[in-house]
């Protein structure tokens, strides 16, 4: 998960609890439709599931990611492909690509301008940009349940910040059109997401995704705000015995 924020990844948590997040990812890899002997970068690779299956396909494939932790997960379970230590703002490579592939992954990235310029600049002319990321209003509910419950207890810098960027439709396609791109294909749907611990789901997830927001908190505090967290997302967020993430999905393919 490339970032550019401080979060600090768990490749366990996120293989064993949190894998939905590459297997959803495996029907972008669909929409990407890689080709024996293309050149595709996977921005973002995490611990390397989707990178592996796109190099399934014949094609070349580099995983980039800024997590070390993540990277050094991709390494070990995928020996034979190439693996890099880099940030989705600041990368260049030598060869062009043919395709660049991100899944849930600008999310992270804040400075937006910054990462598209990237994605164009590595892409050759012809090359396509596939991804996905959080839209807008994506975990919304979660999200204002964190700020809510951080402000009542005193968290309120903590409760202002904003450690995700989720974009429109709109405003996401405008940034690529400004940069050069021209968007042949771009959607915004809902997606719920059954998390996996039926009794802990929420509170896993915010571990997992949202710790940030608990960095000034000891470990008693947090707990405390963990569980009114989702005690108050009970209604909302519950439902047949199981917790789910209100997620909300952009994808987008556009052409250099």
């Amino acid at each position: 998960m490339s970032t550019t924020t401080n979060t600090k990844w768990n490749p366990s948590l996120y293989d064993n609890k949190h894998d939905f997040v590459f297997k959803f990812g495996e029907d972008l890899v669909h929409l990407l439709d890689p080709k024996p002997g293309e050149r595709i970068l996977d921005l973002g690779c995490g611990t390397g599931y989707l990178t592996n299956l796109i190099a399934s396909t014949c094609a070349e494939v580099i995983g980039m990611d800024n997590s070390q932790e993540m990277i050094a997960k991709a390494k070990a379970e995928y020996p034979n492909l190439d693996f890099q230590f880099l940030s989705a703002t600041d990368f260049q490579f030598s060869e062009p690509f043919d395709a660049i592939f991100s899944n849930a992954v600008l999310h992270w990235v804040l400075e937006k301008e910054k990462a598209i310029a990237c994605i164009y600049k590595n892409l050759k002319p012809g090359g396509r940009f596939v991804m996905e990321m959080g839209g807008k209003d994506n975990v919304k509910r979660i999200v204002d349940a964190i700020k809510r419950v951080l402000a009542k207890h005193g968290f309120t810098k903590e409760a202002a910040m904003d450690i995700w960027y989720f974009p429109s439709v709109g405003e996401y396609t405008s940034l690529l059109e400004a940069q050069g791109f021209r968007v042949t294909y771009a959607i915004h749907y809902d997606r719920d997401t059954v998390l996996k611990d039926n009794a802990s789901g929420i509170k896993d997830w915010i571990k997992m995704f949202g710790s940030s927001f608990f960095k000034k908190a000891n470990e008693q505090q947090t707990n405390e705000m963990l569980n009114e967290i989702q005690e108050s997302l009970a209604k909302t967020n519950h439902k047949d015995g199981q917790w789910f993430a209100d997620y909300k999905r952009l994808r987008v393919i556009a052409i250099k």
